[in-house]
């Protein structure tokens, strides 16, 4: 409905320094929407698990989520309105794996073979991601990425997962933000209680899982397009403290660097290179940084934080200043970092860039007419596209940009009340709205194309 557009319009001044081929797209990911959690023989995931555990926000799982594995035509059918060229998912590795090795889910494999069909037919490019933060339980049970032997556990998934989608799929990411899950996820437990051994060890063995990947995606597919997905996110200091600024420093090493820059430049930073050095076995450096062909950049703020000498990596998560801007659900923004961010990754990298996750999160609502009006996230996007735009100009070579989100979904800890889509879910209903964020997306991309 009209009432459901913003205004003004975007404009081409926006855009004027992108290339005439950027790539429009929307992310997601599978346990965050897709839910059918039990059926056709899916396995469990770790975050299966940690729902069960009451720590999520109201007690919510991603059993039904938003029910994406039965209304996929419905979600590729708002993509095509939207005009994204692009969609980056991921692909459950439980569902296709129920125990994480040995015998394939004939049932898990067939729904990927439908969405992707679905997307082709749609003109929309696959972009597949293996890993999403889903990883199978009775792999956790066996040690998870702490045990070495996942570097073959993933290899021999990306296996089946190029044979069976290679002829169709040539865009693929191995790993979405490996240092959110390393330093926060299921695998290491909660933060204040993990060990730093197993934080190091975790690292290296996931980073040998990325470069095991590669090589197996090279092998199978004909013309592989392949990256990983790195969140960059400055970390900041929230005080004028020595000790502060000490964390800060600190955690940026880990949160920004420990991925990217072995996977990328054949090294881990100086900082972190003893406590690697015991889990380092002669060639492991070689067989994590393999050729790429891209790097996917996840960002969405800058992260202020302050010293806390009983957490892992002696931090925490420190009050923002108080004339910061932020969305709301309390997320900086600040446009200028991400322009600041993609220079450094051009800097830092030299690989062709995507931005494979920017948004904003929000509590929206629809009005008394169900439409959903969000502003808020209309700025967002202006503020951030156009940084984007302005490192293009300074010759940062970005070369597409991806929405979170296509849908509101499962956020993770915070459980369904954190909203991120272009389409507001009623989780009881499941109706898709398009918000009017959606609109004015779909209104630049034609922009963009024209």
């Amino acid at each position: 409905m009209s009432s459901n557009r913003p205004t003004p319009a975007p404009q081409l001044p926006l855009l004027a320094s992108l290339r005439p081929d950027f790539t429009w797209g929307v992310s997601t990911s599978s346990f965050q929407i897709e839910g059918g959690a039990r059926e056709d023989g899916r396995g469990l995931s770790i975050w299966d698990v940690y729902c069960q555990s009451g720590e999520i926000k109201n007690h919510d799982t991603g059993d039904i989520a938003c029910d994406h594995y039965h209304r996929y035509r419905e979600d590729v059918a708002l993509m095509q309105r939207l005009g994204v060229q692009a969609y980056r998912f991921s692909v459950g590795w439980p569902r296709v794996l129920p125990l994480g090795r040995g015998l394939a889910n004939e049932p898990g494999l067939a729904f990927y073979d439908r969405l992707v069909d679905e997307l082709l037919a749609a003109n929309i490019e696959p972009w597949l991601c293996l890993y999403h933060w889903d990883l199978p339980q009775a792999l956790e049970d066996l040690g998870g990425w702490q045990n070495r032997e996942s570097v073959a556990w993933f290899a021999d998934y990306a296996a089946l997962i190029a044979t069976r989608f290679g002829d169709r799929v040539k865009r693929f990411a191995t790993f979405n933000e490996p240092s959110i899950f390393n330093l926060f996820s299921r695998s290491l437990g909660r933060r204040d209680r993990a060990s730093e051994a197993g934080l190091y060890r975790a690292t290296h063995q996931v980073n040998l899982s990325h470069g095991a990947a590669v090589d197996v995606l090279r092998e199978k597919i004909r013309g592989a397009s392949i990256g990983c997905i790195h969140n960059l996110q400055p970390c900041w200091p929230s005080s004028a403290s020595e000790a502060d600024a000490a964390a800060a420093a600190r955690v940026a090493v880990y949160w920004n660097y420990a991925f990217p820059d072995p996977q990328c430049r054949g090294e881990y930073p100086p900082e972190m290179r003893a406590a690697i050095e015991p889990h380092l076995q002669p060639g492991d450096l070689a067989r994590i940084c393999r050729p790429l062909d891209w790097f996917g950049l996840n960002h969405y703020s800058p992260v202020y934080v302050k010293a806390q000498a009983d957490a892992m990596l002696g931090y925490d998560f420190g009050e923002k200043p108080a004339d910061v801007a932020l969305t709301q659900i309390g997320w900086p923004i600040n446009p200028e970092v991400f322009d600041e961010t993609l220079r450094l990754a051009h800097q830092r990298y030299g690989l062709p860039i995507y931005v494979l996750e920017n948004g904003y999160g929000g509590i929206d609502k629809p009005d008394e007419t169900g439409a959903v009006i969000d502003p808020e996230r209309v700025d967002f996007l202006r503020g951030y596209i156009g940084a984007m735009n302005s490192a293009s100009a300074s010759g940062v070579d970005v070369r597409g940009y991806f929405v979170w989100s296509l849908l509101d979904n499962f956020e993770w800890a915070s459980g369904y009340s954190n909203r991120f889509g272009l389409n507001y879910v009623d989780y009881l209903s499941l109706q898709r709205i398009p918000k009017s964020s959606f609109h004015w997306y779909a209104d630049l991309i034609r922009a963009a194309r024209q």
